[in-house]
C-alpha cells in the first residue's frame, strides 16, 4: 500500500512530528500530522492515517517501546486521525485513550472500543499525565463535534488539531521556511474548506475564542495540518479573524453540470441536445 509518511522530526523539546500528507488536486499539499511527546509517560497525539498503516506504526515504535507508551490523545475521530488507533491500541498494552465521548460513539460505528481502555473528556479539562500537565479546549476551527486541541504547559505547545492547517506548496517542518503571505494564504484556503461554517458564524463570538487563545499566548502551534509555528500565534489569529468574510473554499468540477442538465432534459422530451 503506498503511503506519503516522511521522517520524524523534532517540532518541540521532547516533541517530535510523525508526518505525511495528502495531495490537494490544484491547491498543493495538505499536511498529516500525529505528534509524540516523550517523557516519563509518553503521549501520542493522533494515530495518522490508514493508508499509512505499518509504516506509522514503524516510525512510532521508533521513537518510544510499545510497553512505553501511556496515553493516546485522540483529537477526534476522523479517518485522518484515527487511522491506526486500533493496532496501536492493540500493541501498547499500557496505553489509555483519552478523547471526547462523541468520538467514541462515532468509532462504535467501525469498531468496538475496549471501555477499560478509554477517559472521556471534554474541553476545558487540566489533566495530570505523569508529571505534565496538559490543558483540553475547543478550538477555534473544526470539522468534527467531538474535537480537542491539547496545550502543553511544559512546552508551550498547542497541538491545535485541524486548527490553523495549511494547504502548502510542497512539504515543510517549519513555517518559517515558506513565505509568510503564502502560509497565510494556504491557512485561509484550508479553514474555508475544513470549516464551512465560518461564513455563517458571529464575529463577536468567533473573535472570542480568538482571544481566549492568544490570552493563553502558546510559543508552538502543532497543528494535525501544518508546518510547525513558533512566535506566531497572533499573526495567525489575525488571519483566521477574516475567514468569516470569505466564501467557503470547494474543489473545481469535473463535468460541466449545466450543460449535463440540458442533455438531460433534452433527451428526455425527445429533443437532440446538440
Amino acid at each position: 500500500m503506498p503511503s506519503n509518511l516522511r521522517t520524524p522530526y523534532q517540532a518541540a523539546p521532547d516533541v517530535f512530528a510523525l508526518p505525511s500528507s495528502l495531495p490537494i488536486a490544484g491547491a498543493g499539499l495538505l499536511p498529516v500530522n500525529a505528534y509524540l511527546i516523550r517523557g516519563p509517560e509518553p503521549i501520542l497525539v493522533d494515530t495518522g492515517m490508514a493508508i499509512d498503516r505499518g509504516y506509522f506504526e514503524q516510525a512510532l515504535w521508533s521513537l518510544v517501546d510499545p510497553t512505553e507508551l501511556r496515553w493516546i490523545l485522540l483529537t477526534h475521530d476522523d479517518r485522518d486521525h484515527a487511522g491506526n488507533l486500533k493496532e496501536i491500541l492493540m500493541a501498547a498494552p499500557r496505553a489509555k485513550l483519552i478523547t471526547n465521548g462523541l468520538a467514541i460513539a462515532r468509532l462504535g460505528e467501525e469498531w468496538d472500543v475496549p471501555a477499560n481502555r478509554v477517559i472521556q473528556v471534554n474541553p476545558g479539562r487540566t489533566l495530570d499525565l505523569g508529571g505534565r500537565s496538559v490543558s483540553l479546549l475547543r478550538p477555534p476551527a473544526y470539522d468534527s463535534p467531538s474535537t480537542l486541541a491539547l496545550y502543553d504547559l511544559t512546552t508551550q505547545s498547542l497541538f491545535s488539531s485541524d486548527s490553523f492547517g495549511a494547504v502548502l506548496p510542497g512539504p515543510a517542518e517549519n513555517a518559517q521556511d515558506i513565505p509568510e503571505a503564502v502560509y497565510l494564504a494556504g491557512m485561509a484556503l484550508f479553514t474555508r474548506a475544513n470549516a464551512p461554517w465560518t461564513a455563517l458564524a458571529d464575529p463577536a463570538k468567533f473573535d472570542a475564542v480568538l482571544d481566549n487563545l492568544v490570552r493563553l499566548g502558546p510559543r508552538r502551534i502543532l497543528s494535525s495540518h501544518g508546518a510547525t509555528v513558533l512566535d506566531r500565534t497572533e499573526t495567525l489569529a489575525a488571519t483566521m479573524r477574516s475567514v468569516p468574510t470569505m466564501t467557503p473554499w470547494l474543489p473545481d468540477e469535473d463535468v460541466l453540470v449545466e450543460a449535463l442538465l440540458a442533455e438531460h432534459e433534452g433527451t428526455a422530451l425527445g429533443v437532440d441536445a446538440a
